[in-house]
């Protein structure tokens, strides 16, 4: 999804504030438009009625945690190709694993390398 200046839009999905506007005026300035959502719930209701290009997602929510947001996109037909990078503090190699099992396509351990997230953005979504 792009917006009417033809940004691309992506769904980050944080529920720390801080590392929520950090990562939100990172992005915007390489040119995306990024909307937040600080739970599952909210991710789940955004990524059904706006298809986002891509959505960044951390693992540990405080209501549904970004592996079970992860499966029930992926088994949604609305929304099941979007693409999903989970991003954790606690990146450790079952943390990936799972991640990716849950289906998601690509993981970025906090705290986040910019350039090393914006190559598998480019890469899991086809973006420019």
């Amino acid at each position: 999804m792009t917006d009417a200046a033809g940004r691309v839009t992506v769904l980050l999905v944080e529920d720390n504030e801080s590392n929520r506007d950090m990562l939100t005026r990172r992005l915007e300035k390489r040119g995306y438009r990024v909307v937040c959502a600080s739970t599952g719930a909210a991710a789940l209701a955004f990524a059904r009625t706006k298809s986002p290009a891509l959505i960044l997602l951390d693992l540990r929510l405080p209501d549904i945690d970004g592996w079970e947001v992860s499966r029930t996109l992926k088994i949604d037909p609305a929304t099941h190709a979007i693409p999903i990078i989970a991003t954790s503090a606690h990146a450790q190699d079952t943390d990936r694993a799972k991640a990716l099992a849950a289906g998601c396509n690509e993981f970025e351990p906090k705290p986040i390398d910019l350039n090393r997230l914006l190559e598998k953005m480019r890469a899991v979504a086809r973006l420019a």
